[in-house]
Order: C-alpha cells, then sequence, then structure tokens
C-alpha cells in the first residue's frame, strides 16, 4: 500500500529511465510472455515461499518481519508491517502442510516484531518500519489482525492479548454505518475505501478464535456498507488507493475477499451473492492468456496496458473459492488462467534476489511498483496457487499427516 511513495521517489525515476541489465532483460522477456515456460502450481508455490524466507533474511534490520520489496537499482526495503501480518497466515499454513518447523519458527519471528511495534491504544503504523512519524491506521492493523488470530490459533495465548487490542481498536474507531473513516492511512487519497473489507476480514478471524461476537458482527456491518457501494454491472465504487475512476485489480482484488470471507463467516447468501456480482465483472475482463488490466474503468473496459500481478492473483483464488460455492463452473477455468499468466512472469534462474519474486507490474515497467518485486505479491501469488493444488491433489504437495 506505499506505492505512491514509490512513485514520487525520483531515484526510483531515474532507474525506470535508464534500468539496470537485469531489468531490460525481464522487459525483453515480457514482449514474449506466451512462450515462457509456465513452472506450474507446484512449483510457483516453491519458489514464492523460497522468496520470501529471502525476504526476511534480507531486510536490513534484521528484525523478524519482512522486506517490503526488492526493486531493481535500490536493493531491499524495511521490513513492512502490514504485509508481514498475513504472511504469518501464509507461513503457518505451509509449516503445518509440510511438517516443517522453520517456517513455523519465521512466523513466529514475525509476529514478536509485531507485538513489538503495536500502538498502545491497539493499532499498528502504515508503510514501512522506517516511516517518518508512524502513526496507527485501520488497514494496516486490519491486515496484522489476521497474522496474530492465526497465531493465537495455532501457538496459543501469546498473542492474545495483542490480537484482543487491534479488534478493539478497530471496533472503537469505526463509524455508526460500518465504515472506518478516522484512522485512514496517510499513503493513499483521502476519502472511503470499500476496499477495506479486507480489514472486515480480520475481524472474523479474531471472533472465530476468541468467540467474541461483538468483533465479527462489527465486520459484516462493514461489508454490508461496502456492498452497498456496487453498481448494477458489479462496478464497485470508492475502491482504489488513489483512482476511484480506475480502479486496481489489487484493491478490487481486496474488495472481494472481504465479501468472499464475511460468506465464509455467516453463510449468508446476501455475501456470497454480493461476491458474485462483483466476480462477474472482473471475469468479463481476463483474456484467454489470462491478461488482466491492472486498472479498470466502471464500465470494466481496461484504463491501463499493463497487468497488476498482485490482483490477478488475489482474484484468482476468489474465483477458485467462487466456482466451488456459488456454482460458476467457469471461474475455475478464468483462475487457472490468471494463474497461469502470473506464473510465467516468475523468473526461475538468474539473481537470487529475483528468482522466485513476484513483480509489481507486467509489463515489468508498469505504474504498479515499477521494477519491483513487491512481498504481498509474493504472499498472493502463493495463496493461489496452493489453492489451485489443493482443488486438484493429482499437482501433489497436498496436506500429509506429520511424523
Amino acid at each position: 500500500m506505499i506505492v505512491r511513495d514509490m512513485a514520487r521517489s525520483a531515484k526510483l525515476r531515474l532507474i525506470k529511465r535508464f534500468p539496470p541489465v537485469s531489468a531490460k532483460e525481464l522487459l525483453r522477456g515480457d514482449q514474449q510472455l506466451e512462450a515462457r515456460l509456465d513452472c506450474g502450481p507446484v512449483r510457483a508455490v516453491e519458489l514464492t515461499l523460497e522468496w520470501l524466507c529471502r525476504a526476511q533474511d534480507m531486510s536490513p534490520g534484521r528484525d523478524g518481519g519482512v522486506s517490503g520489496f526488492y526493486t531493481l537499482g535500490w536493493g531491499w526495503s524495511a521490513s513492512y508491517p502490514e504485509t508481514t501480518g498475513y504472511i504469518v497466515c501464509s507461513f503457518i499454513d505451509q509449516g503445518l502442510k509440510r511438517c516443517d518447523d522453520s517456517l513455523l519458527d519465521r512466523a513466529r519471528l514475525m509476529l514478536d516484531w509485531l507485538v513489538k511495534i503495536q500502538f498502545p491504544e491497539g493499532g499498528f503504523q502504515s508503510g514501512l518500519i522506517d516511516t517518518a512519524r508512524p502513526v496507527p491506521v485501520t488497514f494496516n492493523t486490519g491486515q496484522i489482525l489476521l497474522g496474530l488470530a492465526r497465531g493465537t490459533e495455532v501457538f496459543g495465548d501469546r498473542y492474545r492479548d495483542a490480537m484482543a487490542r487491534a479488534a478493539d481498536w478497530l471496533v472503537e474507531t469505526q463509524d455508526a454505518d460500518g465504515c472506518w473513516r478516522r484512522a485512514p492511512t496517510p499513503l493513499a487519497a483521502p476519502g472511503e475505501k470499500a476496499y477495506e473489507t479486507h480489514v472486515s476480514w480480520g475481524l472474523f478471524e479474531a471472533a472465530r478464535i476468541s468467540g467474541r461476537r461483538s468483533w465479527g458482527e462489527a465486520g459484516l456491518r462493514q461489508v454490508r456498507w461496502a456492498v452497498g457501494k456496487l453498481q448494477p454491472n458489479g462496478w464497485m465504487a470508492d475502491c482504489c488507493l488513489s483512482d476511484p475512476e480506475a480502479p486496481l485489480t489489487h484493491t478490487l482484488g481486496y474488495a472481494l475477499k472481504g465479501i468472499v470471507e464475511a460468506y465464509r463467516f455467516s453463510n449468508d447468501r446476501f455475501f456470497l451473492e454480493a461476491a458474485v456480482r462483483l466476480a462477474d465483472g472482473l471475469a468479463t475482463c481476463i483474456g484467454q492468456d489470462g491478461y488482466l488490466a491492472g486498472r479498470l474503468r466502471r464500465d470494466w473496459s481496461p484504463a491501463v496496458d499493463w497487468a497488476c500481478v498482485t490482483g490477478s492473483s488475489q482474484i484468482a483464488w476468489s474465483l477458485m473459492f467462487l466456482g466451488k460455492n456459488a456454482e460458476r463452473a467457469g471461474y475455475q477455468v478464468l483462475a487457472r488462467k490468471l494463474n497461469q499468466f502470473v506464473r510465467r512472469t516468475i523468473p526461475v534462474t538468474g539473481d537470487i534476489n529475483m528468482v522466485g519474486g513476484i513483480r509489481g507490474s507486467c509489463p515489468f515497467d508498469g505504474e504498479y511498483v515499477p521494477l519491483g518485486f513487491p512481498n504481498w505479491a509474493a504472499k498472493f501469488t502463493l495463496d493461489a496457487n496452493q489453492f489451485e493444488i489443493d482443488s486438484d491433489p493429482e499437482n501433489g504437495l497436498g496436506s500429509r499427516p506429520c511424523n
């Protein structure tokens, strides 16, 4: 959620104008993307997981958090609290699936660091950990709450207090209509944000683990408010960091996932039907090769000529879920096309800092995290490909008992 600051960076503009050799090679490869090898979902999971481990190890502060991104010509950024929060969930899931204690230990390191940096009132900061004058914000707190809830579920009471304080702060700062307006991130344009359904997901997980119904009810209240932003053609208003008239698929993906999670939490078909309305619109934008423009207009036409790779992976996960639960068999096909497109972008050889990374944009110099590999893109790609594997156990790497 720090793209606006990156885009303003004079250093990054210089890098974009005179890209290093490795960037030029990737850009040339983007021109022939359809001819590139699809490494498959099993290998994609392995590659992205290894890259995320490297991102944790390479964070300059060595604080246990995960470096926010690797950018050509710039290197590894400081740790990013927001995304470290939900990366915790992926590491726990993979650690349990693989019977790999080292991944669980990594998740504990992330959680211990997050607990240390929590504000006394319960919120968490926006931006990288080295951001000047950090303030508690809604969105980042909700993402970290996901990790705290999963950590409490798996590791016990060690993270319960931090989870409760984060959830209580979100409830206390919520407006009566369900929207969060009091603690916006300074890194996004002002205004209401429908994609904060992804914050509500954190409250659902905390409520599920703790039994605190009030947390879940607060989350559902926000999602109902956000569903009110849906237009007849499935378009969702006020759903972008910076441009509500042409939102990123990243933030549309956040919104869709939050609505899906409201359905999973409540079993209320109101939310399932709302998710399908938004997904139906997104589905019309996916090409036969899996390309999805990174920004879309309210008539679902493309607003840019590059893909936001993060958004493609996020939307793939939700389409796979809806394909199984909303009688939309075609969604499964579209989700696999999205995953295949993303997999063809993954560097599988070369610079170790890039191997397994998921770029912000395709082509690589697109507007979203240009010439960079954000950690959240790797996390969502890992999750989408794991879902694809779990949907087809013959792919391998399914769950197996630990010895």
